[in-house]
């Protein structure tokens, strides 16, 4: 059961989470951030001690949204490798076209505090990207690619390279472009393991 602590808390890293998105971690201040959580700047510190540990938890609260949208994106497309891999694009996609997008929070915060490697908001996308390449090498093997880290990475470069430009340049047809390119790469990895099946089972037959 909630209590009216925890509630508090919860709406303090959203309305945070919302100012820190549109407006940047480094130049957002906890003054905006109470104000937009209807509370005082002393209640704020009652929760968070600093900026830095309510970067953090908010930081972690998007982690898991994040990991759990890459979970709804993938379960939906039953299985099948291509359709998985399809999926997590035109999920990408959508997510894309939603009005006031600005990309990863959590590529966002990386750059922004590039200079600072031990800050929270580093520490936290370092975490955030290694989750989700590994559950991209999860939902890969579960539709039956093997060995699937080196997919899974070859993924990561196109979701990040795809979302950077987006950005840059104010066009979707870039995730287009990723969503093509990893198709590509994924019937290439079924067709190697056609072709290594056939080649196995003839030296069976020799």
């Amino acid at each position: 059961m909630r209590t009216r602590r925890d509630e508090t808390r919860r709406r303090i890293v959203d309305a945070a989470y919302q100012r820190f998105y549109q407006g940047g971690f480094a130049r957002v201040g906890v003054d905006a951030i109470a104000e937009a959580a209807g509370i005082t700047k002393r209640t704020l510190y009652q929760h968070f001690d600093s900026k830095d540990a309510l970067i953090a938890a908010v930081m972690d609260a998007q982690h898991e949204l994040m990991l759990a949208r890459i979970r709804a994106w993938s379960d939906g497309a039953g299985g099948n490798l291509r359709e998985v891999v399809g999926a997590l694009f035109g999920g990408l996609q959508q997510w894309a076209t939603k009005p006031g997008w600005r990309g990863s929070g959590f590529t966002r915060a990386a750059i922004e505090f590039s200079d600072s490697p031990g800050h929270p908001a580093r520490r936290a996308a370092h975490r955030h990207k290694l989750a989700v390449e590994d559950e991209l090498r999860r939902v890969l093997h579960d539709a039956g690619l093997e060995a699937p880290a080196a997919l899974a990475r070859q993924l990561m470069v196109l979701i990040e390279g795809c979302q950077l430009l987006v950005l840059i340049h104010g066009r979707h047809e870039y995730i287009e472009a990723a969503a093509q390119a990893a198709a590509e790469l994924v019937r290439a990895r079924t067709v190697h393991a056609a072709l290594s099946g056939t080649l196995a089972a003839l030296r069976d037959e020799t």
